[in-house]
């Protein structure tokens, strides 16, 4: 073998220190782009995260509970089963809405009060609602003598061949002039029990929602409380059963003339 000369050795040494060089200019290179992936910037997109404003939908809802009528959906948080009849049914979740709904009685303006919850509106507005659907879907058949005969009131303007059935009776009834009492009844109605709900804002009256103290035979009276929430329960089922009711009938005799009467199917 030969050995290197002090010339070429020299070489091979400038050879190999430009080799290294090289390398570690080429590492440098490529650990500049990887540093986005180190831990600083996560840690840095964590903070970002952690700044960013609380949603809505969390205060909305129980993260730990689930509906009982929608087992699919977590529970409204303002459903918790505690009101009479309350089986956790909001999917579009308006009853955790934060709302004051005094103003909608009486202005702001006119004086402070304490407010009306969404939840309370709300169950005040459903049974309402269902009691007036209640009379409305028996004052329909009834009119259509779905009963045995049609229960109208005395006069000829309201008889069977002034006003054949509960359909047309609106139209009919609008003409004759008679619907402007029944707008100015129900005008005084709700000006007389809106005053409750202004008390109840203000808190002078701590009264149960729908609560209007309107029990003329007596069936609440030396009942017990679980007896007594059994009645508000039946009353507010069947509320919403007769909702139901009320809008199927008017839909079924609204397809055709046909159908408009008692039993609204068109043979």
């Amino acid at each position: 073998q030969e050995c290197l000369s002090p010339s070429k050795f020299s070489l091979f040494n400038n050879n190999r220190l430009t080799m290294k060089c090289v390398s570690v200019a080429v590492a440098a290179m490529l650990a500049t782009p990887a540093m986005a992936f180190a831990p600083a910037a996560s840690k840095s997109a964590a903070t970002k995260m952690d700044a960013m404003p609380e949603r809505a939908w969390d205060s909305m809802v129980d993260p730990n509970e689930r509906s009982k009528a929608c087992p699919w959906l977590p529970r409204p948080i303002n459903l918790d089963g505690s009101m009479v009849g309350d089986v956790g049914f909001d999917p579009l979740y308006l009853s955790s809405i934060p709302k004051n709904f005094a103003g909608f009685i009486q202005p702001p303006s006119w004086e402070e009060t304490d407010g009306l919850p969404t939840l309370y509106w709300m169950r005040e507005a459903e049974l309402k609602h269902g009691r007036v659907a209640m009379m409305a879907w028996f004052g329909w058949l009834a009119t259509d003598g779905a009963f045995g005969f049609p229960l109208r009131f005395p006069g000829e303007i309201y008889s069977v061949e002034s006003i054949p059935n509960a359909y047309n009776a609106h139209n009919i009834l609008v003409d004759q002039g008679s619907m402007t009492f029944m707008l100015v009844a129900a005008g005084v109605i709700e000006f007389c029990t809106g005053a409750a709900l202004v008390q109840v804002s203000k808190g002078e009256n701590d009264r149960e929602a729908g609560d209007y103290g309107l029990d003329p035979l007596s069936f609440l009276k030396d009942k017990s409380e679980e007896e007594v929430n059994r009645m508000k329960l039946r009353e507010l089922l069947n509320g919403r059963l007769a909702m139901l009711a009320f809008s199927g009938v008017c839909t079924q005799a609204a397809l055709g003339e046909a159908s408009q009467s008692f039993p609204y199917i068109d043979f």
